[in-house]
């Protein structure tokens, strides 16, 4: 008994103690942030194949021609394995930095004629006069566009095409399609890609399309600098859907580009 009444006030400080003090907090990272997964449960009794087709059904875009797509996408695939990223790697090996640069940005010049043009289309008055403003310092200042002196001056590179222009005025992209060489687009872009095209050929600019014409090597080394540029690669999404990852990032982006 004595022992009982000797433990009560213990017991009384214990439970005191126990309602003054703050309950811990959520763990918080490093940065700062607090990590409110690492007590995240899952339902012992979820379908794991449920999961994966409506994860699957969150990616699905309007895709009927798929067993040809698939096709070419294994085909670009294999293209750009075999020969190239094999021909990348060796125009980096043998090509200096300052010469490689001056590559790409005077084919970079060439695309802002089609930007400029594809944001008057688009009544985007703005983006029109940057685009305007670049082409006109890049090949004067820059030297028909071997350097890009109007990023560092506060113009930076705005891509327009003639399938955002269709999309601006409601055209429908259509179903999905992948092109050989160019990859992943859809039935309104690849037509507003051929337009694109056939614009930069009749404009002539710099004399770079007739030129190209009577030498080859010209486009050869277009499609080059295309490819050392584009920082996509096959494979590197490491997951047995990337063609449909691919297809789905693909199409949110261009509904973002057409509605900016």
């Amino acid at each position: 008994m004595a022992k009982c009444l000797f433990l009560l006030p213990l017991l009384f400080s214990a439970c005191v103690y126990a309602e003054t003090t703050p309950a811990p907090s959520t763990p918080i990272d490093a940065d700062g942030f607090t990590n409110p997964l690492s007590t995240l449960r899952y339902n012992p009794g979820l379908d794991q194949r449920e999961f994966e087709r409506a994860s699957l059904d969150a990616l699905n875009v309007y895709d009927p021609w798929e067993s040809w797509n698939r096709r070419v996408y294994h085909f670009n695939y294999r293209l750009d394995e075999w020969v190239l990223l094999p021909v990348v790697n060796g125009y980096r090996y043998i090509t200096p930095q300052f010469v490689r640069s001056g590559v790409s940005n005077f084919f970079s010049n060439l695309g802002d004629v089609g930007n400029t043009l594809n944001s008057l289309l688009q009544f985007k008055g703005k983006r029109t006069l940057n685009n305007t403003g670049r082409l006109l310092l890049n090949t004067t200042i820059g030297v028909f566009g071997l350097w890009d002196p109007a990023t560092r001056m506060g113009l930076p590179k705005q891509s327009e095409d003639f399938g955002q222009t269709l999309g601006f005025y409601g055209v429908t992209e259509g179903p999905y399609l992948v092109l050989p060489l160019f990859g992943p687009s859809n039935l309104r872009d690849a037509g507003g890609l051929a337009v694109d095209m056939t614009a930069e050929s009749q404009i002539n600019f710099l004399n770079v399309s007739e030129e190209s014409g009577r030498h080859p090597e010209i486009l050869l080394l277009r499609g080059i600098d295309l490819r050392y540029v584009t920082s996509f690669r096959y494979g590197q999404l490491n997951s047995p859907f990337e063609y449909e990852k691919v297809r789905y990032v693909y199409t949110k982006a261009r509904e973002l580009q057409v509605s900016e």
